[in-house]
């Protein structure tokens, strides 16, 4: 598996394609979307519901030995795409890579600009929610 920094210049050559096309971008972030694994409708309930988020967005998570591992679903497609973004770059990771990781990427491909203001404060929310779970699985470990 790439480290997280590879995953974000990955991510920075895809986006760099399409240039200034802001339609051809949000297109392609649809299409992120599309391509999460299904997320089972038993799971859609309140307490997976990330909140500062102005569309619905369900997180959750799941441990695999060290790593932590994140599942997720909303009832808009660019912000699927956009939680799908954050999953690429994040699910797999130790608890502790993911609450150093810069995700500097968001800056790089002129996230804000393509997203706009509503949908900026929802994605810091997304980036905060997983930072959570990851400082709750830390903790775990480190009482073990």
């Amino acid at each position: 598996m790439s480290d997280i920094n590879t995953v974000q210049k990955e991510i920075i050559d895809e986006f760099s394609i399409l240039g200034d096309d802001r339609e051809s971008t949000i297109f392609y972030i649809m299409e992120l979307g599309d391509k999460l694994p299904d997320f089972p409708d038993a799971e859609k309930v309140d307490e997976n519901i990330i909140k500062g988020c102005q569309s619905k967005v369900w997180l959750t998570t799941r441990t695999e030995g060290d790593r932590v591992l994140f599942l997720a679903d909303s009832n808009t497609d660019i912000t699927k795409g956009l939680i799908s973004l954050l999953i690429r770059v994040l699910s797999g990771r130790r608890a502790e890579e993911i609450l150093q990781a810069d995700l500097y990427f968001i800056e790089k491909i002129g996230m804000g600009n393509i997203i706009g203001s509503q949908r900026s404060n929802g994605l810091a929310a997304m980036i905060t929610q997983m930072k959570r779970y990851a400082l709750a699985y830390q903790s775990k470990m480190n009482a073990s």
